[in-house]
């Protein structure tokens, strides 16, 4: 049998919560001593822990008890919630230290300012520069001229939508720009690249074949890296939240993906990068 003492050294709660916690009839001492001392056995331990898993999700000591002390309450089924939720909430916590820690390096900043026409054609000129002559050749005939073709390029930068989540993703205008800039259109490289993210795509399907969320969890942590090489992310959580959300909203991008790597890989992958961002 365990004191009151020796049950709040072992939970690591205060003996006047644990003096509390038997006044509202949450958790009773197993009996008491001819001097009046609380005294508890192991189940007593067992029932405290479920009680501080409740309370690390945040759930009122009243609904602690209503739920306790449901008839068909069941520990084990209790048990694996509270073990998912919890997760979850590690998850978010994680997500959210990940981006503190970005905001106090000067990443993620969020500056809304908008491209100027200089930024624009900076960004024109270097991605015309990048590519290959039959590539280029081939969008100035179907634009009907290079003019054409640069006026098509200009529009994208009137897509409010899409300036931002480009803000979003990288953070600010700088980094977007830093970013575009060091691209070299390397056909290599983005063969290379696309190469890593179909085998990334294919750890994600065994995964999902043998229920293995901690591969899941590693796929996902590589699909980050990936991203972050491509795009020159600093933190690819938001774009991969992003991506997560057209795969289960956008079907036919879901079915071209599926198609290619099988059968909900692009649900389980979303689900999967929610998960592991705590979404």
């Amino acid at each position: 049998m365990k004191t009151v003492k020796d049950m709040s050294e072992i939970a690591g709660v205060s003996i006047r919560t644990l003096r509390y916690y038997d006044e509202i009839g949450l958790l009773k001492p197993t009996e008491l001593t001819e001097a009046g001392y609380r005294l508890y056995d192991s189940k007593a331990l067992e029932k405290l822990q479920e009680i501080m898993f409740f309370r690390e999700l945040e759930i009122p000591l009243v609904d602690i008890k209503k739920i306790m002390d449901e008839p068909n309450y069941d520990k084990e089924q209790v048990l694996l919630t509270q073990k998912s939720l919890l997760e979850q909430k590690r998850n978010r916590l994680n997500g959210i230290i990940e981006l503190i820690t970005d905001v106090m390096k000067g990443v993620n900043t969020m500056s809304f300012e908008a491209f100027s026409r200089e930024d624009v054609q900076k960004i024109i000129d270097h991605t015309l520069e990048c590519m290959s002559k039959e590539s280029l050749e081939e969008q100035v005939k179907k634009y009907g001229g290079m003019e054409k073709y640069r006026e098509h390029l200009t529009a994208g930068f009137t897509n409010e939508q899409a300036i931002a989540d480009l803000l979003k993703w990288y953070g600010s205008k700088e980094k977007i720009m830093e970013a575009i800039m060091q691209s070299a259109g390397n056909t290599e490289e983005i063969y290379q690249q696309q190469d890593k993210n179909t085998k990334i795509y294919r750890s994600f399907m065994i995964a999902k074949e043998t229920d293995n969320a901690d591969m899941a969890r590693t796929a996902v942590a590589m699909l980050a890296q990936s991203y972050k090489e491509m795009f020159k992310l600093d933190n690819a959580r938001n774009i991969l939240l992003d991506l997560a959300k057209e795969y289960l909203d956008n079907a036919q991008l879901a079915k071209a993906n599926d198609g290619q790597f099988g059968e909900g890989c692009s649900e389980y992958v979303a689900h999967a990068i929610q998960s592991y961002y705590g979404v």
